[in-house]
């Protein structure tokens, strides 16, 4: 396969294993690139990128700049926060305006599911979703598959858990499609509040407990508990989630075998996952994030090559 089967990166859903393994190659080939004397690679040149973030996100919209920017794309930064949006112009005539300046590419953040699939149906770009909503957050589990894949070989046949706030999380949706496409096993675990009430139906199983779902694992990914659930009550405190759901040294030391702890990141250190587990070497969160800018680079490499 040497070209994506889909025109636009909305969602997991939308590829099939094989678009996740070319991404992959595609990545590996870009990851000599950016570990390189010279970083940048002129293969898109006369392409141009808008990068359109309607919800703040520090690190997905350095990671997405960095790699259009190591590809030698031109570069259009937006932030709803300080823009027309506020004064009620929509998102279509925002996108619209945007793309009459020959823009070729969005990639868009936005606190609404499915956002990027109703632009994807009005505009002419081509649209890479950097997350909407409680929905999907493709590049996410691209890079995260990926960093598993570059540690323990192969993603299929490994068993992957899910630890944490799996109901509100664009991550583990997202995770748990790529997961299953390529053939891991993959467990959910968390308070009973935090799970979806059909979540099996997406072919997981469920498990409270976190010890054992450790002791069955090969690698845990551990989402971060945002601070707004934290107000509204979904688990009595934080100190309670941690003693339950957060690993620190000592659980970790109690396992007969060694795992991967993974982190999307940003941690909150000594809620989910505590320093010395972070800083470990069983922690591939630094790897999470430099392999980011290799899979963003191929996924707008692969797309850019499908913009006629």
């Amino acid at each position: 396969m040497s070209e994506l089967s889909v025109k636009h990166l909305l969602g997991i859903k939308y590829l099939k294993e094989e678009d996740i393994q070319l991404i992959f190659e595609t990545a590996d080939h870009f990851k000599e690139v950016i570990n390189r004397s010279i970083k940048k690679v002129p293969s898109l040149r006369d392409i141009t990128i808008a990068n359109i973030f309607f919800e703040d996100s520090t690190r997905t919209k350095l990671s997405f700049e960095l790699a259009e920017k190591r590809l030698s794309a031109d570069v259009i930064n937006f932030s709803a926060g300080q823009s027309s949006v506020k004064k009620g112009e929509t998102l279509i005539d925002t996108v619209n305006n945007i793309l009459s300046m020959k823009v070729d590419m969005v990639v868009m953040r936005h606190p609404n599911p499915g956002a990027g699939i109703f632009l994807s149906k009005n505009v002419e770009a081509s649209i890479v979703n950097a997350g909407d909503g409680a929905h999907e957050h493709p590049t996410q589990a691209l890079l995260d598959s990926y960093s598993i894949r570059e540690r323990l070989g192969d993603v299929a046949g490994k068993n992957v858990v899910i630890v944490g706030d799996i109901l509100h999380s664009r991550v583990a949706l997202s995770n748990i499609f790529a997961l299953n496409l390529q053939g891991a096993k993959v467990k959910v675990c968390g308070p009973r509040t935090l799970l979806p009430k059909y979540v099996e139906t997406l072919g997981v199983e469920v498990e409270t407990d976190l010890k054992k779902a450790l002791k069955w694992c090969d690698v845990a990914n551990m989402l971060r508990i945002q601070k707004e659930r934290m107000d509204l009550s979904y688990f009595p405190s934080t100190r309670e989630y941690t003693q339950q759901y957060g690993v620190n040294k000592a659980v970790l030391e109690s396992l007969d075998k060694e795992i991967v702890i993974m982190h999307p990141g940003p941690i909150n250190r000594g809620v989910e996952i505590t320093t010395d587990v972070a800083d470990s070497g069983q922690s591939i969160i630094l790897d999470q994030v430099e392999n980011g800018v290799a899979i963003r680079m191929a996924v707008i490499y692969l797309l850019a090559s499908k913009i006629k």
